[in-house]
């Protein structure tokens, strides 16, 4: 019987063969320092991240949250939502109706505050030119005592 052959690959297709049969690269194609280069450059932009998001909570201290919407007729929807401010805060929250097609179909400015509590809740109908199918709170911002 013949054995049957396999052709070699090329020599300098894989690199050369180091101890043991592997590769000759120890740490692979980067080196010790281009590792540590992207190791540093990775924990820099953590840390950059995170003190961005620090500073943007301390500029503005108010946060909200959509709960839910009733659509009660063609020209009103009404809207709960969430507020969650340092005890003592005032805002103003925006409210806006939207139509299916996203157009803005009505607007209210709530003032809200100040609380006993961090978060507190609010309920408030939004009257509409035509019918709304969907709300939302496009944003609050703390307003000067």
């Amino acid at each position: 019987m013949s054995q049957t052959q396999h052709p070699a690959a090329p020599a300098d297709r894989y690199g050369t063969a180091g101890p043991a049969g592997g590769s000759a690269r120890r740490g692979g194609p980067l080196g010790r320092g281009a590792k540590a280069a992207i190791a540093a450059a990775l924990t820099a932009a953590v840390a950059g991240t995170a003190w961005f998001a620090t500073l943007r909570q301390a500029d503005d201290p108010v946060a909200h949250d959509m709960v839910s919407f009733d659509v009660l007729g063609p020209e009103e929807i009404e809207v709960t939502f969430q507020v969650h401010m340092p005890v003592g805060t005032t805002a103003t929250c925006t409210i806006e109706a939207l139509a299916p097609s996203y157009a803005q179909v009505g607007t209210l400015d709530v003032p809200v505050g100040p609380a006993q509590t961090r978060t507190s809740a609010y309920e408030v109908t939004v009257g509409t030119s035509q019918e709304a199918t969907s709300a939302v709170v496009a944003g609050c911002t703390a307003t000067a005592p």
